[in-house]
């Protein structure tokens, strides 16, 4: 066993996320191995009070400091690392003039290698221990990603990009057998990965249609039959981000009631089915959401920076549907969970301004841990300090830079707290991040 004295931040796991965090001053966080030999919390709470139970345990003090859950990422790119910051005039020309020519490098398993590496590691220094992820189209990208993050030990979902139409040649899923067509080989190469993969160590194993334009129906079928085989395998893609490419859907599926609605009729909408962006949605489409237990990947940089629109919390909470925060990286701007959490409030603000939605900070922080680990189905795996789950944590320094040392000094309640560091924060307030060890 293993324990920490500090400020420990937490949720609740029955309450309101809008007042659900909970802030223990001079708390002990006792660490220790589960049946299957992981770290997993066993105990938290008042230093006073559990000190004299674990008396014989060494205890590391990190005064001054928060501990924290890991932040959980629902969704990113890790082949558009090198895109973030390129300028275009929305989604499609972005796809076009950036994305697809940095994604054909990845055919390299080397230069996949590389920057499976580089992904990671950004990934631990801004505090997310969970990530939900693409890789290309190629399965050189989606094994060195799985490869380094078991080599972290990192919680981490991923799956070949299946796209067999309406992308430059070199990444549409190629024909690696005479004997069998390129879409085929697509689903033989995705089933392949994920036998391979799926549940070794902390990974996880996502189907991964990038949006229903760039896929065939054929494809989108062999998917959906790929994910009734595999019911605990994640699900992910695209959907309503962007007018053009709503319009583009439809033209191309005429047959299902709206862009999602293609999903469910390929079988691709169930509980671990994340789909990114879900904004420009009518309620019959929040209704099947929340029917079908799929969640949402709201994404708040990414649809600023491209001017895709605003996710409708409003209308997520009244039809019940999941959904947590995500980077999107490279449409996302930032790594950083401050910047995305901060995005997020902005959203909220001006997406609901007619209802004057003004999200706690509690309930921003609530969607990049608990929150998001719910949409993924780990609730009470990731994302939080409850005993039980997985010790992954951050250490938090809210006198990290001057200013925001400065604003914390001043601060009179956990709200205060919360929202100086998501207004004020980045990479520098991680001191620390702690992955749950496999002993």
């Amino acid at each position: 066993m293993k324990a920490y004295r500090s400020s420990l931040l937490y949720f609740s796991p029955s309450a309101d996320p809008q007042a659900s965090a909970v802030l223990e001053d001079d708390g002990l966080l006792v660490v220790g191995p589960n049946a299957q030999g992981r770290q997993v919390v066993l105990a938290l709470g008042p230093y006073r009070e559990l000190q004299p139970r674990f008396a014989d345990v060494a205890v590391t003090h990190w005064p001054g400091r928060i501990i924290a859950p890991g932040f959980v990422d629902l969704h990113s790119h890790y082949p558009q690392t090198n895109v973030i910051g390129s300028p275009a005039e929305g989604l499609l020309p972005w796809l076009e003039n950036y994305t697809f020519p940095e994604e054909k490098r990845f055919v390299s398993p080397e230069y996949s290698a590389q920057a499976a590496t580089f992904f990671v590691a950004e990934l631990l220094r801004h505090g997310v221990t969970t990530a939900l992820t693409f890789a290309t189209s190629h399965s050189a990208s989606a094994n060195a990603l799985f490869q380094e993050a078991q080599q972290q030990q990192m919680r981490l979902i991923t799956g070949l990009c299946l796209m067999d139409r309406h992308a430059p040649a070199e990444l549409l899923n190629q024909r690696v057998n005479p004997a069998t067509d390129a879409t085929e080989q697509s689903l033989i190469d995705s089933e392949n990965l994920l036998q391979r993969w799926h549940g070794v160590d902390r990974l996880g194993y996502a189907i991964t249609p990038r949006f229903a334009p760039t896929s065939t129906d054929a494809q989108l079928r062999g998917a959906g039959e790929l994910a009734a085989r595999y019911p605990d395998v994640w699900i992910q893609s695209h959907v309503a981000e962007n007018k053009a490419e709503i319009a583009w859907a439809r033209e191309l599926f005429p047959a299902s009631r709206s862009y999602l609605a293609t999903y469910a009729d390929f079988g691709l909408m169930r509980q671990r089915a994340i789909y990114a962006h879900c904004i420009h949605f009518d309620d019959e489409d929040r209704a099947l959401m929340r029917s079908t237990g799929a969640a949402a990947a709201v994404s708040p940089t990414s649809n600023l920076f491209l001017g895709s629109g605003f996710f409708d919390y409003t209308g997520a909470d009244r039809a019940g549907f999941d959904y947590g925060l995500a980077s999107d990286v490279g449409g996302g701007t930032s790594f950083s969970p401050f910047h995305t959490m901060l995005a997020a409030y902005y959203v909220g603000r001006e997406g609901q301004s007619k209802t004057g939605l003004s999200l706690s900070p509690q309930q921003l922080w609530w969607q990049h841990t608990v929150g998001a680990a719910k949409a993924l189905g780990l609730d009470g795996v990731v994302g939080n300090l409850q005993p039980g789950c997985e010790a992954d944590f951050v250490v938090l320094n809210p006198q990290a830079t001057p200013l925001l040392a400065r604003k914390t000094a001043l601060v009179n309640s956990l709200d205060e707290l919360l929202f100086a560091m998501i207004v004020l924060g980045d990479e520098r307030v991680i001191e620390k991040t702690v992955i749950s060890q496999a002993l």
